[in-house]
């Protein structure tokens, strides 16, 4: 009898997990989308992992099943941290990659902003930018007023990788 009721409870306790084996890919009906990203960070070469979180919308939206060209979609980048020094024209050799994907986003019709304040605090003048870059008075503005336009807002957050992608799994 007991063993009856333990292999029952067993049983009732295991089903769920059975069913719950395998995930299932959904197509979320995607359209063209407004987004403006706020990029602040600690240090200028994480401008790399953050301009990945842009190729993962643009690439995303342009494969199938969904073909939504980059044109199609508006998106504004916002710069006002330590990755400031990246699109500064005198640091390009440092920053070489960085630059040039974000012209390559540029001439997609991303657009990427510099915060005049935060480019004071570096000692940076409006003429000391890359050509693709717009100085806007206050990143602080400029979010809000993408934010009051209907743009989604993503922040990335970038970590410091401590763990191959092998011990993880």
């Amino acid at each position: 009898m007991k063993l009856a009721k333990f292999a029952l409870i067993f049983v009732l306790l295991a089903l769920p997990a059975l069913a719950m084996a395998d995930g299932k890919r959904v197509e979320t009906p995607y359209k063209p989308q407004k987004v403006v990203f706020d990029f602040y960070f600690d240090h200028p070469l994480k401008i790399n992992s953050a301009l990945y979180w842009l190729r993962t919308l643009i690439n995303t939206l342009s494969d199938d099943p969904y073909s939504i060209p980059a044109e199609a979609n508006t998106i504004v980048v916002v710069l006002h941290g330590t990755e400031i020094a990246t699109v500064a024209t005198k640091n390009y050799d440092k920053y070489q990659d960085a630059v040039e994907r974000m012209r390559y986003y540029s001439d997609m019709g991303v657009v990427f902003k510099v915060c005049h304040l935060g480019a004071k605090d570096f000692g940076y003048e409006i003429a000391d930018f890359q050509d693709f870059i717009e100085v806007v008075p206050s990143a602080m503005n400029e979010l809000a007023h993408w934010q009051n336009q209907g743009y989604a807002l993503i922040t990335p957050v970038i970590y410091e990788k401590r763990f191959s992608t092998e011990e993880l799994r």
